[in-house]
C-alpha cells in the first residue's frame, strides 16, 4: 500500500538524518586531517592538504577523468570530457598568468622542450589508457579503492623515483630551454592566444562529436571544472607553484629507498642539495606531497559517504593484473621524462603558459590512440 516503507528503508526522516550524520563525519574527517598538518607542517602545508582533498572530492565525484575524457573522444566522438578539461584550463590560465606576471614569488611549470619530453609524453598518453589513469586519476581511483588503481599506485611511484633518478641520461639526448610564453609574448598576448587555441580545438571536437551522452550528462562536469580551476588557482597562490602531481610520488619512492638502507647521494637526481634535503625531511614539508595525501582522502571520504568504496569492477585476469602493473611502472618513468603527468604538464603547463604544455599534449594524445587499441586487445572495457 502507498506510504509502505521497502524493506530496509528508513523513514524519510531518519533517512535524512543519516545523510546529514554522514556529512557530518566526513566534514569532521577532513577537519581532523586540516588540523594535524597544521599542526605539525604548519599552516601553509594544512591549506594544501585542504586544496588536495578538495581536488580528490571534484574528481570523484564528477568522475572528471583526464584519461577517460580523451578515451571517451576517441571510441565515441563525445567531446564533453575533453570541453571540461579545456574549461578549467582556461578559467585556471586567466587568473594565473596575470598573477605570474605580477607576482615574481610565485613560479609556473616551465619545462625544457626535450627529447625526453616528447619520448615521455607520447609514451605516457599510451600507458595511462592501459592503467585507465593519469597520475590524478591514479590517485583518486587508488583512493576510492579501486582494484586495478591500487595495483597501479604502488608501481606508478616505483616507476616515477626511477624516470627522475635517470633524467639526466634522458636529457643528454637533446633539449632547448623551457620558453614562458608569458616572458614571450607578454601577459595579454599569451593569455588571449592560449584560450584561442583552447577555444578553436573545443570547436572542432564539437563539429565532429557523434554523441555527448556516453558518459556524463547534466552540467556536473563542467561545474566541477569551474571548481578546479579555483583550487587550482588556490593551489597556486598558497603553494607558490602550480598543482603537480608527479614530483610528489616519486619523492615517495626515493624515501622508501633511502629507509631501505640504499644511498642515493651519488645519483644525478636524487643526490642534489635539495633533493636529499626533502628526502630526509618530512613528507608533509613538501607541498607535492602533501596535496597528494589530501586527493587520496577527499576520494576516500566521498567514496566512503556514498557508500561506493572498492566498486565492483568485475573479473580481472591474471594477465590483465600484470599489464595494470606494467602501465603503472611505465606511467611513472615515463611522467618523469615527460616533466609530469595530465596535471603538472597539460593542465598545470599551458595554464601557466609554458609551451611544454603544448608539446605534451600534442604527443601524449598521439600515445592515447595507440594506447585505447591496446587497452581493447589486453580486454579491458570501459
Amino acid at each position: 500500500m502507498s506510504g509502505t516503507l521497502s524493506a530496509g528503508a528508513l523513514p524519510p526522516g531518519e533517512g535524512r538524518a543519516a545523510r546529514l550524520s554522514g556529512h557530518a563525519i566526513a566534514i569532521l574527517a577532513v577537519l581532523a586531517g586540516w588540523v594535524a598538518v597544521t599542526w605539525l607542517a604548519g599552516l601553509r602545508q594544512g591549506l594544501l592538504f585542504l586544496i588536495g582533498a578538495g581536488f580528490g572530492a571534484v574528481l570523484s565525484g564528477a568522475a572528471f577523468g583526464f584519461t577517460t575524457g580523451w578515451r571517451v573522444w576517441i571510441r565515441h566522438r563525445d567531446p564533453t570530457g575533453m570541453l571540461a578539461q579545456f574549461l578549467a584550463i582556461g578559467l585556471t590560465a586567466a587568473v594565473a598568468i596575470p598573477l605570474l606576471a605580477s607576482r615574481t614569488e610565485l613560479s609556473g611549470a616551465a619545462a625544457p622542450l626535450s627529447w625526453s619530453l616528447v619520448i615521455g609524453a607520447f609514451v605516457f598518453g599510451a600507458a595511462m589508457q592501459l592503467a585507465d589513469g593519469c597520475g590524478s586519476g591514479t590517485l583518486y581511483k587508488a583512493g576510492l579503492g579501486h582494484p586495478v588503481s591500487l595495483a597501479v599506485f604502488p608501481s606508478f611511484v616505483a616507476g616515477s623515483f626511477l624516470g627522475a633518478a635517470h633524467l639526466d641520461a634522458w636529457l643528454a639526448l637533446g633539449s632547448l630551454p623551457a620558453v614562458s610564453l608569458i616572458d614571450a609574448l607578454g601577459p595579454a598576448v599569451a593569455l588571449a592566444l592560449e584560450l584561442a587555441v583552447l577555444a578553436a580545438i573545443g570547436a572542432l571536437l564539437w563539429s565532429r562529436r557523434r554523441t555527448t551522452t556516453s558518459r556524463w550528462t547534466g552540467r556536473g562536469i563542467y561545474v566541477a571544472a569551474v571548481i578546479m580551476a579555483v583550487l587550482a588557482i588556490a593551489n597556486l597562490v598558497v603553494a607558490g607553484q602550480p598543482w603537480g602531481i608527479v614530483y610528489g610520488l616519486g619523492l615517495w619512492g626515493a624515501k622508501i629507498v633511502t629507509w631501505a638502507g640504499f644511498d642515493l647521494s651519488a645519483n644525478a637526481f636524487w643526490g642534489r642539495d635539495a633533493q636529499q634535503a626533502q628526502i630526509a625531511a618530512s613528507l608533509l614539508d613538501d607541498v607535492t606531497s602533501v596535496t597528494n595525501l589530501g586527493l587520496l582522502a577527499g576520494s576516500f571520504l566521498l567514496a566512503w559517504r556514498r557508500r561506493s568504496a572498492c566498486p565492483d569492477v568485475g573479473r580481472i585476469t591474471g594477465r590483465q593484473w600484470l599489464w595494470s602493473v606494467a602501465a603503472g611502472l611505465v606511467l611513472g618513468y615515463s611522467a618523469r621524462l615527460a616533466f609530469g603527468c595530465n596535471v603538472g604538464a597539460f593542465f598545470s603547463g599551458i595554464s601557466t603558459g609554458s609551451l611544454h604544455g603544448w608539446v605534451w599534449f600534442a604527443c601524449a594524445f598521439a600515445g592515447s590512440l595507440v594506447g585505447v587499441r591496446l587497452r581493447e586487445r589486453v580486454g579491458f572495457k570501459g
